[in-house]
């Protein structure tokens, strides 16, 4: 794993630059088991992540929320009998930043 955990979010308001292509590329590497999807003309990452009930799901769903209120940064999270779909894109720009993959990052932490 990268330093993408060790990182903290910065602030964007609607005026932030995007990711690059070259940017994404090279963040995509450290959390390659997040797909880039363009949803509704914004590019987010996405991730389905498996647990064997609704209970372990929901915990998993409720510490990626804590994740999110102290980056304050916030994802869509679907919670499934067994599976939770986390999204991240900044919502501000629309797209993808580099606060989305380190959020990715550590999702993926909360998860092992």
């Amino acid at each position: 794993m990268s330093g993408l955990t060790e990182q903290h979010c910065e602030a964007c308001s609607a005026g932030a630059p995007r990711a690059t292509d070259e940017e994404k590329r090279v963040l995509h590497k450290d959390v390659e088991d997040w797909d880039i999807l363009d949803v509704d003309g914004e590019e987010q990452l996405r991730r389905v992540f498996k647990f064997r009930n609704f209970a372990q799901a929901l915990a998993f769903a409720n510490k990626v929320g804590e994740l999110a209120e102290a980056e304050d940064h916030h994802p869509a999270i679907l919670v499934e009998y067994g599976k939770v779909t986390v999204s991240w894109w900044t919502h501000a720009i629309g797209g993808l930043h580099k606060n989305d993959f380190i959020m990715a990052a550590r999702t993926d932490l909360a998860y092992r």
